[in-house]
């Protein structure tokens, strides 16, 4: 049997149970096709009918509706906001495990760099020790205390700066070598 918006009313004010359950079961299908459309499941759907119903009984019982609309409106509008509520806490949770998971793997992936950038480091020194003299002082004056040419050519005693250029050049494909030999192992 269907219930008018005043019967329903009136009946819950009373605690007609028929009206009640009738009531329950004339709006169910149109707040489960909302929530099942939007993502959710039976349960959920079922879930928030339930607390939909809940509010709506509490409203009347409480003598705070104030309906300026249909019921089945009234009690569509309070579904969908608990629904779209329940979405907005789910999206949160998930996304706080994607944060989570997401600093993990950049943590994860930091800690391989730095592990990798080590051992490439020792792999560059182990071939600089192999480089030997005079290219050794060569590489470590240019790169790493910042001589320019021309002090380089008057600390090896080169006769002008494109000859110090030329064998740095020499050197460091020497370097390159050695390290690409060490990084294949």
């Amino acid at each position: 049997m269907t219930y008018s918006d005043i019967e329903i009313i009136e009946g819950i004010r009373q605690h007609d149970k028929a009206v009640l359950q009738a009531f329950y079961k004339q709006y169910f299908g149109t707040i489960h096709h909302f929530i099942i459309q939007n993502g959710g499941d039976e349960q959920e759907a079922k879930d928030i009918y339930q607390d939909g119903v809940i509010v709506l009984y509490e409203k009347i019982k409480n003598n705070n509706l104030d309906l300026s609309s249909s019921l089945k409106t009234f009690l569509y509008s309070i579904c969908r906001n608990l629904w779209l509520k329940q979405l907005e806490r789910k999206e949160r949770k998930v996304g706080k495990i994607e944060e989570q998971e997401e600093l993990i793997r950049d943590e994860e992936e930091e800690v391989k760099d730095w592990e990798s950038e080590k051992i490439k480091v020792l792999q560059m020194k182990e071939a600089l020790m192999r480089l030997g003299e005079p290219c050794k002082s060569l590489i470590t004056d240019f790169y790493i205390n910042d001589l320019n040419m021309q002090a380089m050519t008057e600390k090896f005693g080169y006769t002008n700066a494109d000859n110090t250029k030329n064998q740095k050049y020499k050197c460091m494909n020497r370097l390159k070598k050695y390290f690409f030999e060490l990084y294949r192992r």
